[in-house]
């Protein structure tokens, strides 16, 4: 069974590491190429994308793909519509795993808002010290508030030209614990968090201790996200695949 895999995610990675050994399954791990230098995977990747649905339908065509597995980041909407789409015109089964959002707990003060420039706008007029936790590609909606000094924290170097002129990044990858984000948080004097809801246990630590230091929180809300047959878990993905598999006595 030939399976592609969209990933980029630790849920990607973690099905890698369950299917690689796995003789039932003929297994390609698919990366956007948003990292220049991702971990190393235990499947064969490509790199970069396909040209949107108008080259996706016909490489899973011409590589004889029976399945694809959505594990891509919850802000990635634009890849998951494109799967949808191809494995919608091809007739392919789509599984999307889909990692729970983080939820606001009674402690928290947090302002949701639609998108990166709404987050600048919602910073308002007043300077403050900003953490941006919200990886590398939104830094540019920030350059619209220039009065605020900003601390970036991404895996690797912004390329936007356009930036905010008092920004200081931070290259780190998670995950992260609560003591030395509170200890950050405190050492950099921050006012104030703008983070995405990505869910998940590997960068939670910051919102941990955000409630800790009674730091308010500016969330951009997810994006609505095509789905195909929702996935808890790369172990409930792998599941989901062996029913599909020739053989399976409940396969289809």
């Amino acid at each position: 069974m030939r399976v592609l895999v969209l990933g980029g995610t630790t849920e990607a990675s973690a099905l890698a590491k369950l299917l690689a050994d796995d003789k039932r399954f003929s297994t390609t791990l698919s990366l956007a190429g948003r990292t220049s230098n991702p971990r190393p995977q235990p499947l064969a990747t490509r790199i970069g994308g396909f040209g949107g649905v108008e080259g996706l339908v016909p490489w899973l065509r011409d590589e004889k793909v029976d399945a694809v597995i959505d594990a891509t980041h919850p802000y990635a909407a634009q890849m998951s519509a494109n799967a949808a789409a191809a494995c919608n015109q091809t007739g392919i089964p789509l599984g999307s795993i889909v990692r729970p959002p983080w939820r606001r707990q009674e402690e928290d003060s947090w302002r949701i808002v639609p998108t990166a420039e709404a987050a600048a706008a919602a910073l308002g007029k007043t300077p403050l010290r900003v953490f941006l936790s919200l990886g590398r590609q939104d830094l540019h909606a920030f350059a619209s508030a220039p009065q605020h000094r900003y601390l970036a924290r991404t895996i690797e170097a912004p390329e936007q030209a356009a930036l905010p002129p008092n920004i200081r990044i931070l290259q780190a990858r998670g995950p992260f614990d609560r003591d030395s984000e509170a200890k950050l948080l405190s050492d950099e004097e921050i006012d104030v968090i703008v983070s995405k809801n990505s869910g998940g246990s590997a960068t939670y630590a910051k919102i941990e201790a955000a409630r800790e230091l009674d730091l308010p929180v500016i969330m951009i809300a997810r994006p609505d996200k095509p789905a195909g047959h929702v996935l808890h878990s790369p172990e409930e993905a792998v599941a989901w695949l062996h029913d599909r598999a020739p053989g399976s006595l409940r396969g289809v």
